[in-house]
This record gives C-alpha cells, structure tokens and sequence, in this order.
C-alpha cells in the first residue's frame, strides 16, 4: 500500500512516568516499519488526558503502561473498549509475562512486557497499524 509523505499516523503514549513514554517513543522512532506512514505522537500522563485525546478523534493506536498510576493502562484499556465508539488499537505494556491473561481481560488488541523490547514494540505496532490501515483503506471493486 502507497503513501503520501506528508501522511502521518498518530500514537497515543499513556503512562504517568515520563521516563517510561521517552522509552516508547524511542523504540518505535519515526517509522517502525518501512511500509508504513511516519508517526506522530500524542503523550498523556492522566486519564483524562487520554479521553479528552480520544474524544477529539484522530487516534490510530494508543499504547498504554498497565503500570501507571493512580489509573492502570490495563483497566484503562477495558474502559476505552467498553466506551469509546471505534476505539483505535490498544497495546499495553505489562510488568511481566506472566500478566498476560490481565491484558486479555482488558482486551487489548496486543501485550508487550516491560522492559520495552524496542524490537518486539516495533512489531507489534507496524502488525497494529497495519490492520487500522486495511480498515480504512476503500474496499476493492
């Protein structure tokens, strides 16, 4: 699929720690994937930050840290899928693998464990943005 340069995606990063969002967007940089539009990122520290965000609209993928606080990522990402019409792609960072089933239950759409595997976060961002963009691609006659 062709793009226009001047297309971007924007990634919504959540976590109260700052430190933990300059991590992500490191790893995924300004294009986690040859095929695939640059990136532009929307960095939120509060929950109502990230409502306000996704109420505002124009979110293609949100990446929340089940470990932040007062607010998880991972009861976050259940609320915005119980709440938010259209909810963009979620993607949790969990505290170990064995937190697995809590993603699942927050029914993210995808669970990377911390810390950050800049290349695994990669993957599974390019796999994330990929199926929104198949989504919002016309269908063929």
């Amino acid at each position: 699929m062709a793009y226009t340069t001047d297309e971007t995606l924007t990634v919504l990063v959540y976590s109260h720690d700052r430190t933990t969002r300059e991590q992500v967007l490191t790893a995924l940089g300004r294009r986690p994937a040859e095929d695939l539009p640059e990136l532009s990122y929307l960095e939120c520290a509060t929950t109502p930050a990230v409502l306000k965000a996704l109420e505002k609209g124009g979110v293609d993928l949100c990446v929340l840290d089940g470990e932040a606080v007062p607010a998880g990522g991972l009861g976050l990402a259940r609320q915005l899928k119980d709440e938010i019409y259209g909810c963009p792609p979620l993607l949790v960072l969990i505290g170990r693998p064995q937190d697995s089933w809590l993603a699942a239950w927050s029914r993210a759409d995808a669970a990377i464990s911390r810390p950050v595997d800049p290349v695994a976060l990669a993957e599974a961002v390019a796999t994330l943005l990929r199926a929104r963009l198949a989504k919002r691609a016309p269908a063929a006659s």
